[in-house]
């Protein structure tokens, strides 16, 4: 094996030709790294962001984007618990900011943040799932600690985060009622597991109230915090709200007054977690719901070797249909 694999290193940022495939230093295992052979990744919003220079103070240049792969250990250092040719996922943990991500023949990860699995499924689909459905896992089971049962609100439901946790939380037994802002879309929600659809105009919250008077247990909020307002005044008294998405780009609020945001009883709080926060055998529960065809991940578009991860970017710029933009190395 050479010293050098393939990858895309971008030393500043700029538009789809930054994202040029070269030669660059194939990267060392270290005691509590895991280098992985990448057989594919998802492409997302935040390494659009990252290639045109808007990151956050952790992100630096040069760097390799991708904040997460799907692949087959490749080497470990001894007392790894890990061993080569096992079928692994990881993401976040850095990856693709602090540290080179996945746009690469091999991606070099911290051992806290690989997931073992075993599956039949093929790299397409797996390399789908680990980013949104770890949000989604953790958006449910931590930030919101749904119960079966319980009325949930996800609002940015084909997203592929909201589509990922409808499916979740619909296999968990709650009842989901999902938004989208095109009518068009609520037939893919209910594919999904949605239960109810509504047609986001700006005031969910009546539009709940409308159906449910009493209000809902918990709501997931996936647009932004200048809808947050009206997503809370859909839950009870009681209710538990999660911000752990703004599809809007709304991340922040000049001037926040709790009273103006938070009704009387509601809870708030948001996730923003990491690999660790992913069981394993909830990562095995899901590619076996898949597998059985149980769930079925929204997949927009798969695209083939390095050299189309410009068109990948483009893929997930122009939104042109719901799901995961994923790019498979063959």
């Amino acid at each position: 094996m050479t010293d050098t694999m393939q990858a895309i290193r971008l030393d500043g940022p700029g538009g789809y030709d930054v994202l040029r495939v070269s030669e660059v230093p194939r990267p060392e295992v270290a005691p509590g790294w895991v280098r992985i052979r990448v057989k594919a990744f998802g492409v997302n919003e935040s390494e659009v962001t990252s290639r045109q220079g808007g990151s956050s103070a952790d992100f630096s240049f040069p760097r390799i984007l991708g904040i997460e792969v799907a692949g087959v250990v490749d080497e470990v250092a001894p007392g790894s618990r890990f061993h080569e040719g096992q079928q692994v996922v990881s993401m976040m943990g850095g990856m693709g900011r602090s540290i080179d991500g996945s746009y690469a023949e091999y991606t070099l990860v911290r051992e806290e943040n690989v997931i073992p699995f075993s599956s039949d499924l093929p790299w397409e689909t797996v390399g789908a799932l680990p980013e949104m459905f770890q949000t989604a896992y953790g958006s449910l089971a931590t930030g919101l600690e749904l119960q079966p049962g319980q009325f949930l609100l996800i609002r940015g439901g084909t997203s592929t985060v909201g589509l990922s946790a409808i499916a979740l939380a619909h296999g968990l037994g709650a009842h989901v009622i999902a938004t989208t802002r095109n009518p068009d879309h609520a037939a893919l929600l209910r594919e999904h597991g949605a239960d109810e659809t509504i047609t986001d105009d700006g005031d969910v919250a009546a539009a709940v109230r409308e159906r449910h008077p009493d209000g809902l247990d918990a709501a997931l909020e996936l647009v932004g915090l200048d809808v947050l307002p009206d997503t809370l005044a859909a839950l009870r008294r009681g209710g538990v709200g999660c911000f752990t998405g703004a599809l809007g780009g709304t991340w922040t609020l000049e001037s926040f007054s709790p009273f103006a945001v938070i009704p009387t009883g509601v809870r708030l709080t948001t996730y923003a977690g990491e690999a660790s926060d992913l069981p394993a055998d909830a990562f095995a529960q899901q590619l076996e719901a898949i597998a059985a065809g149980r769930t079925t991940p929204a997949i927009a578009h798969v695209f083939h070797g390095l050299g189309e991860v410009a068109e990948a970017q483009r893929a997930v710029e122009e939104r042109d249909m719901p799901g995961k933009v994923v790019v498979v190395l063959d």
